[in-house]
This record gives structure tokens, sequence and C-alpha cells, in this order.
């Protein structure tokens, strides 16, 4: 995450109720809209396994 309370924690990992007020508040424009957007669509739904691929090849 770029700023905010969670700035530099990966977008997977950011908790549900996060997630829950962006998409009540809004979403910010352009990538970054669209990425919390899936993330909270993947965790949502139970769907997290599709992203131990993504966050195995995430260098920290």
């Amino acid at each position: 995450m770029p700023f905010g309370k969670y700035k530099g924690i990966v977008l997977a990992d950011l908790p549900i109720s996060y997630l829950e007020w962006f998409n009540r508040k809004g979403m910010p424009p352009g990538k970054l809209g669209m990425q919390l957007s899936t993330v909270y669509e993947i965790k949502l739904n139970g769907l997290m396994e599709l992203l131990i691929p993504i966050r195995a090849s995430i260098k920290r």
C-alpha cells in the first residue's frame, strides 16, 4: 500500500475491514483502485489461494 495507515503493506495482506471501507467510500482511481478492488473480491469470495503464486514471487 503506497499511503495511509497500511503504507508499505502488500495489498494481499490488507485486512478485509480496510478493503470494505474502501469499497463503501470509493476505491482510488487508476491501477491502485483496480488492484484493491481485485484483492477485495478475492478475499470476499474466499479465493486467497489464487494469490499464492503471486505472493511467492514477491521479494521482501
